[in-house]
């Protein structure tokens, strides 16, 4: 998939974060020295064993909670709190979702704190659930639609901003397979018709791999980055064709392997491809996650 439009905002740069919670002999340190970076247009996954932080790091990067050492910036400044360029799609869209409010004033809901008039409220959320593929449900409930489709609404809602940057906490934990495949998908094709930035924290390795331009493992105790991985799987992903890659098993079994805690065992991911392209090699591989 070739990016036609320029990609929007600036770089997210980690540098030398740290969090801790609690106090004295209650102290609890989560993250320390964590570094990394994240530039326009990419789409960037986030993978860890559970209880590393990940949902943690995302909090900082969207300014919605700050780091006890360390720097988070967005272009040339500091983040210290929420960005008017960063949004944010929640883990679970039943608690983000008022269900009293229809589907168009859901996805409309914070730009009435922004200033914006109300006849531009309702287009932008027209818009939005029409860029998720929900036109027409503008008048519906959220309990009227299936779980799929309300986690697009959350999507919508955070496309409402027109932010540039699109952070993502396991934004498809809660829907069936078939639907997640489909999220996966709009969320690609969202960052290339929109040039937005996305940072996607999931624990399902195998989708980290299909989405992700890079993917950043956590690791350890106290949790800092124990890889940054090029994906090197091309523009043109398919849910098919790609998850049956040898390429595809190659990088899945790297991934899972440091998230096991076995660095030596996993190797380097930068061997090239190999020639064979069988689908069920890939297939045959299906431990996907280690959940949270």
């Amino acid at each position: 998939m070739q990016r036609h439009l320029k990609a929007r905002g600036s770089s997210l740069v980690v540098d030398g974060v740290g969090k801790t919670f609690g106090h004295g002999a209650d102290e609890h340190r989560v993250i320390e020295d964590l570094s990394l970076r994240v530039d326009p247009g990419e789409l960037v996954c986030v993978v860890g064993p559970s209880g590393a932080g990940k949902t943690t790091l995302l909090r900082c990067l969207s300014g919605l909670a700050r780091p006890t050492s360390g720097t988070i910036s967005y272009g040339e400044q500091e983040l210290t709190k929420p960005h008017a360029d960063i949004a944010v799609v929640f883990q679970d869209y039943r608690g983000s979702l008022l269900p009293w409010m229809k589907v168009r004033d859901n996805v409309a809901f914070p730009l009435e704190g922004m200033g914006v008039k109300r006849a531009a409220r309702r287009e932008r959320a027209d818009e939005c659930l029409a860029a998720v593929g929900l036109p027409g449900v503008g008048d519906k409930y959220p309990w009227q639609l299936s779980g799929g489709m309300q986690q697009r609404v959350a999507i919508a809602r955070g496309l409402a901003y027109e932010a540039p940057v699109l952070l993502m906490d396991e934004p498809f934990g809660s829907v069936d397979a078939q639907s997640r495949f489909d999220l996966e998908d709009l969320t690609l094709s969202l960052r290339e018709r929109l040039g937005i930035t996305v940072v996607v924290v999931t624990h399902d390795i195998d989708e980290a791999v299909y989405l992700g331009d890079r993917v950043i493992v956590l690791g350890g105790s106290p949790t800092t980055v124990v890889d940054n991985l090029t994906i090197d799987l091309g523009d043109d992903r398919d849910q098919l064709r790609t998850r049956a890659h040898a390429r595809f098993a190659d990088l899945r079994t790297h991934v899972l392997t440091l998230i096991r805690g076995d660095r030596s065992a996993a190797g380097s991911a930068d061997t090239p491809a190999r020639d064979e392209d069988t689908p069920g090699q890939a297939a045959a591989v299906t431990e996907s996650a280690v959940r949270r």
